[in-house]
């Protein structure tokens, strides 16, 4: 089930508990209206309010519902103002260590919302062993869900920055917090080690709200991935499918919505919300942001990479039609995306339109048109929760790790059909004849993955571990008619300003 409201609001008392443990100049005497570090860490029910707060820290930034807005970082999609998170400016080529943007900025997103999240986990870690009434077997399931959340956050900040500070505890104090930045392969290291206790100590079980074997399990074949470990890879990614624990949903735009997450055997980790008392945003959130202001907008290049339903491209498919495009097409695209010339309605059968978007397509997956039309009054109606790791990314894993240790085989064919094959979608198998060689199966693979998983805020991260970022980026021009711009040294983002200010220690990177 979902975090109760009362272990949510817990949650938030965890995380004023974090503050003033963590605060410079912190009073040694226990306050008689907070709670306090000295006489906080006793019973079990203590550290479940601490591992709510922890979860907590994922609702932050682009850990939570606001991921799907990175892949307006990359060649699927555009936001329609600099407002948002200053991206569109990003995209050109603008980026420095001043770049700020809106809607809280720029590093506050990509930087200081992770490293919040290391404090609390790091401040839960030390402090679990002082309740002692928690069996050794209990205590490290615990330290086993926050050592996967601290893994799931430092390998954001190596995905967008490379080597970063490694806080492995908790700072005495702020001197103690100003030191050089670890490297990308010593950060790796240490991800690898949170996750690895994590797979060792959590349940080998479906996921229910709280992260368990094969969540972890999947965040380091994400991992190994991003360090072209293919082998390793391939097996542990075939270990989650072997399990059978997790498997397709049978609806795909369902499993995007708050009606069909409960329960779903593909979703392996998300970040839950509960309304009225845990929305996503108490103004905004997904219906408002992207139903209503048309806030993400689909390049037509991402549209036309969906297949026709016999399973060929828009350039080579006898059944497509110049005049009407959209027909006999991957189901998967109107799943994702409000296609020209379609009505949305609200419940009562209305039409609904909300603001127009800056191209012809607009997000549609992860609105939930139950809550039509939409409006700030029913912001809080907004808990659709954000999914990080599902089957179906297994599955592709699975498919781009072993084509690139031995090239096509039957079990990378029988990956791709299996998501290919999903009920509502039932486009045809692969066609092994045509997508027979190591290098034409590989970009096969990444089209498949950026169809299944487009809006939901990889592309950008697969762009850039795939090299490819520079080559295909400018490529796409934005609404205004102007080529995206993606140089060398855009793979790592830089280092914040007012980081280098106060911290001589950190070094910038390279190119900025």
């Amino acid at each position: 089930m979902k975090i109760k409201t009362i272990i949510i609001a817990a949650g938030s008392a965890f995380l004023m508990l974090v503050s003033f443990s963590c605060d410079e100049g912190f009073l040694d005497k226990n306050p008689l209206d907070q709670i306090s570090n000295k006489t906080f860490w006793n019973t079990k029910a203590d550290v479940d309010m601490a591992l709510a707060g922890c979860y907590a820290r994922l609702r932050g930034g682009f850990l939570g519902y606001e991921r799907p807005y990175l892949d307006c970082l990359s060649d699927n999609a555009v936001v329609p103002f600099d407002s948002y998170f200053g991206f569109p400016s990003v995209t050109l080529g603008n980026l420095n260590p001043n770049t700020s943007g809106g809607r809280g900025g720029f590093f506050q997103k990509f930087y200081n919302v992770p490293y919040d999240g290391i404090s609390t986990f790091n401040y839960f870690l030390e402090n679990i062993d002082r309740v002692s009434s928690i069996d050794a077997n209990q205590r490290n399931i615990y330290k086993g869900e926050v050592q996967f959340l601290r893994a799931l956050v430092y390998f954001d900040l190596v995905q967008s920055f490379g080597g970063v500070i490694l806080y492995t505890e908790l700072p005495e104090n702020v001197e103690e917090s100003r030191i050089a930045k670890s490297s990308k392969e010593d950060v790796l290291n240490f991800i690898h080690q949170d996750l690895d206790f994590a797979i060792a100590n959590l349940p080998n079980e479906p996921y229910s709200g709280h992260a368990v074997k094969g969540s972890a399990m999947a965040l380091k074949t994400r991992v190994l991935l991003y360090e072209q470990k293919w082998t390793e890879a391939a097996t542990i990614s075939m270990d989650i499918i072997s399990s059978e624990i997790f498997g397709l949903s049978d609806n795909y735009s369902l499993m995007f919505l708050t009606a069909g997450q409960e329960n779903n055997p593909e979703i392996m980790f998300s970040v839950r919300y509960l309304s009225p008392n845990s929305p996503q945003h108490s103004i905004e959130g997904m219906d408002v942001e992207f139903g209503w202001y048309g806030g993400i907008s689909a390049y037509q290049d991402l549209v036309d990479d969906y297949e026709l339903i016999d399973g060929q491209s828009v350039s080579e498919s006898p059944i497509f039609e110049p005049n009407n495009p959209y027909q006999n097409r991957d189901p998967r695209l109107d799943m994702t995306i409000k296609l020209p010339g379609e009505i949305w309605t609200d419940p009562t059968g209305n039409p609904y339109e909300g603001e127009p978007a800056l191209t012809d397509f607009k997000m549609e997956k992860y609105i939930d048109f139950e809550h039509a039309p939409f409006n700030y009054g029913k912001a809080n109606l907004t808990d659709q929760d954000y999914i990080h790791i599902r089957y179906a990314d297994v599955l592709l894993m699975y498919a781009e790790a072993t084509n690139e240790v031995s090239g096509p085989d039957a079990t990378v064919y029988g990956a791709l059909d299996e998501i290919r094959a999903r009920p509502g979608v039932n486009m045809p198998p692969v066609d092994q004849s045509k997508y027979n060689t190591k290098d034409l199966l590989r970009d096969y693979i990444r089209r498949e993955r950026r169809v299944e998983l487009a809006l939901e805020g990889q592309r950008y991260f697969d762009l850039k571990r795939w090299n490819i970022a520079h080559i295909k980026m400018p490529t796409i021009n934005n609404p205004a008619g102007i080529p995206l711009k993606f140089e060398q040294h855009h793979y790592l983002l830089p280092f914040p300003q007012y980081e280098l200010d106060v911290n001589a220690q950190l070094e910038q990177n390279p190119g900025y």
